[in-house]
This record gives structure tokens, sequence and C-alpha cells, in this order.
């Protein structure tokens, strides 16, 4: 019913996904109160109220935490919830990662899928819809800009905002979702001050600010000499002879008579995915844990880490393979530090709905119990959301989905976590469609022009069906 009015629009769509995700709206530390995430986070929701009042929306900015565009009237307020953060952009990208480059039909760019060019494709919709009905309902998209990290934007939309009665995140996969896995964020820690003395003492670490719910695709550690019994060269020769046990992309660097740095490669991946990624961090750790038992140092993090969680992802070693409808347990290594004496290894973990958070605490603690220097912590835990494939919201988008695409498909459980579970009678639909590989999180991410079009098309159709249109 829309498509040619859509399709007139495609132009204006792919550009302005292309400026959106020439914003690095990577989030900064920021003592400016209406700026809380950050100078190019700031631009990023400005640009895109500017695009709204532009297209003949309602706009607020709420205090620099989050905006909304909005049309229509009414009581009823359908809400789409989207953001504008993104990750921070990783290495290696075939195209500049903040180019909006368009190569082979594909916009590449960090955002191009979560959540920008979803964003762009929902605001279009939003627009078809008002210039070609009359809704009963006022429509509001939902901007946030804090997704990413702590969600702090969306609490505080919810703090001074309007509650949606019914809606959608354009932020996962099609054709709908009606269950997603509850987070966990754990750290394990070992006092390391008592190590200061030792031989070999690791002096820095430096993962490249990577992100707990990324996949790390690099690592660096440096290692000094704390002693005269050995020399630089035959440490390094047992860091090679310890290497070739291990098929493990790391580089062993001299800085100088005293110091080496390790730096380990691997693949970037969103970490309700870790198998379609590498983990830097974790061959890192076991090279470190290998490298110090060589010369009789005695690191229980390393060694517990080794032994319980190497480089699985589904907590085998651990004895929690959770798995229930909604997927297997995940486990992703995140982050390595050393600070103030203290080294933590910071995990994010997508546990199954049906799965307590106590049975995952228990199991970390019971395998720590011969280890005197590690201390297990739970810093957040995100209930999971599930809503039945029977709802009416559910039934009414997968519909929509399997009509535009002619498809029969059934709606599924993800691990990702989306600002669906933030309201109530609210799931995540789109962008990304089956089949398809999830850049989400990746190098070289992108969105196809065609799905980013496709997108439009099937967001403009629950538009439609959820407001009433006349």
């Amino acid at each position: 019913m829309f498509d040619k009015y859509i399709e007139n629009l495609k132009d204006e769509i792919v550009q302005e996904t292309q400026k959106l995700i020439q914003i690095p709206s990577v989030i900064s530390s920021s003592d400016n109160t209406s700026k809380p995430f950050g100078e190019n986070i700031n631009k990023a929701l400005e640009h895109t109220l500017e695009l709204g009042e532009r297209l003949g929306f309602r706009t607020k900015n709420i205090d620099g935490y989050c905006g909304y565009i909005e049309f229509g009237e009414g009581e009823e307020l359908v809400g789409i919830v989207g953001h504008l953060d993104v990750v921070p952009e990783g290495e290696n990208w075939t195209y500049p990662p903040f180019s909006g480059k368009i190569s082979d039909n594909n916009i590449y760019g960090r955002g191009a899928i979560d959540d920008k060019g979803p964003v762009i494709s929902s605001l279009y919709a939003m627009k078809t819809i008002m210039d070609n009905c009359k809704v009963n309902k006022r429509v509001r998209l939902i901007l946030g800009l804090n997704e990413e990290n702590s969600w702090k934007c969306i609490n505080y939309y919810k703090q001074h905002e309007e509650i949606p009665s019914i809606g959608f995140s354009p932020d996962a996969d099609f054709p709908c979702i009606y269950a997603e896995k509850s987070i966990l964020t754990s750290y394990l820690e070992m006092d390391y001050s008592n190590f200061l003395d030792e031989d070999i003492v690791i002096s820095n670490i430096d993962c490249n600010n990577n992100a707990l719910n990324v996949v790390p695709k690099i690592c660096n550690c440096i290692l000094k000499i704390n002693t005269d019994k050995f020399s630089m060269n035959d440490f390094i020769n047992t860091i090679k002879q310890i290497k070739e046990k291990y098929d493990y992309e790391i580089d062993i660097y001299k800085i100088d008579n005293k110091q080496l740095k390790l730096t380990s490669y691997g693949v970037q991946a969103h970490s309700a995915h870790p198998d379609l990624g590498v983990n830097a961090i974790s061959r890192l750790i076991i090279l470190l844990n290998d490298i110090f038992k060589a010369y009789k140092i005695d690191t229980e993090l390393f060694d517990f880490f080794k032994k319980c969680i190497g480089t699985q992802y589904y907590g085998e070693n651990l004895g929690i393979e959770f798995e229930d409808e909604s997927g297997k347990l995940t486990l992703n290594v995140g982050r390595l530090s050393l600070e103030d004496a203290t080294l933590k290894i910071g995990m994010n973990l997508r546990v199954p709905i049906h799965t307590p958070i106590t049975d995952i605490e228990n199991s970390f603690t019971e395998h720590l119990d011969s280890y005197t220097n590690v201390i297990y912590k739970t810093t957040n835990h995100m209930p999971y959301l599930y809503i039945s494939k029977d709802d009416y919201l559910i039934r009414t988008l997968c519909n929509i989905y399997n009509e535009e695409t002619n498809s029969n498909l059934e709606p599924i459980a993800i691990g990702g976590a989306t600002f669906a579970r933030a309201f109530p009678n609210c799931v995540s639909f789109g962008a990304n469609l089956p089949g398809h590989k999830d850049m989400c999180h990746q190098t070289d991410e992108f969105i196809s022009i065609d799905n980013l079009m496709l997108a439009c098309k099937i967001y403009t159709r629950a538009i439609y069906e959820l407001s009433d249109c006349n």
C-alpha cells in the first residue's frame, strides 16, 4: 500500500543513514550536565531531532539523556524505542568505521545495523504514515543514548516521560522476538599486591577499552623482569616455546632489557554470539598462566580461569551448561585489568530465561572453593523478557513480517538485550533478517540498502496496524 511512497524516499533514507553513521557516537566522559554521555553522542541526538523537525514531527530533547520524535493525536501512545550510541569501532576495518561508505549496495559503519540504520528506517516509516493516513494514537520514536552501557538514558526517560502502552524496538531480528535472555555482569578478582616482588610481574594491561558486551579483538600486556637470574632473550625464548602449544595469534615485542609486550589478537563479535568471534583476552590469560607457572609463580586467578573457563563460550568447564527454549547460556570475557594492585576479569553472561541466577553464582562459588586469593562478584543483573507467542503484539508483528516477505516464520528468542525489556507490552522487531549474518558489534558492520528499505516497509505496516489508522 505504501511501497511506492517509500521507494521515492530511498535516496533520502540512504543519505540520512550515512550522515548519522558519520557521527562517532561512542560514550565519553563529560562534565557538561546537558551532555551526560559526551559531545559526540549529544551531536547524534541533536542531529536526529533536527531531522525529525525538518520532516514535520514534534520533538523533545530530554535533558540530554534521551529524546523523542512524535506525531499523531490521542490518549494512547505507541512507542518505537531505538538508540543512537554505538560501541567503540575496533580495528582493521575495510572502510573507515564512521564513514558511512557505500560498497556493493551495503552501507558500512559502526551503528549501521545497531541501531542507526533501523532508527532512520523507523523514522521514515513514521513519515510515511503521517503523510498518508490519519492515526488515532500518538506514535513516538524514543531515542536512547546509553544503550551499550548502563541504560541510564532509558531509566531517565521512564522517570520523566510517558510510558508507551504498546510498541517495539528495531534493535534485533525479524520476524519478531518473544524472549530475551537475562544478562549477568560478573567479575573475578585477585589481590595482586603480594606479587609485585616476584621475578616476573604484570606492569600494565590494555584491552583497548573493550566493552563487556563485545568479544575483544585485541589485548595488550606488559611484563617486567625483576631479577638477574635470566636474560630477556631467555625469557622471550621460554614464551615462544610455551606459545607453540597453542594456535593463538599473540605477538611478542621486546621493549627493553627488562620489559616486553604481549599483544593478543581475536575476532570481534557481539557477546550474545561469542561463538562468532575469537576472544583475545581469553587466549592471553591462558598464555600468561603458563608463563607464570614456568617460573613457579602461582597466579590463582589465571589458574582458575584456565581450568574452569578457558576459551569455552557455554560454561562447560564450570558445569553450568544451562539451556532451554531461549537457547544456551553463553559467557563472554570482555575485560581484563590491573588497577590499584587488583587483577580483574570482567564477564558478560547471557542466561536462559528459566535458569535462576543463583545457580550461576553457586557454580562459581563451588569451583572457587579451593582458591584462597580469588573472589567472584555479581555487579549487575538484567532480568529476562518473555511474552507468549500467542500474545496480540507478537502475532501481529510476526504476521506483518511474514506477509511482507512471503514467509511463514515463528517468533524467536535471542541472547541480546534490547530496550524492549524496558517497557511493558514491547518487543524487539528487526531489523536483521533471518539467514543474514548478524554484523552487530563486528568489524565492517553494515546494513544492506535493500534490507534498510525492506525494514522501512515492514515498520510502516507495523505503525499502521498498532496506531489504528483510518
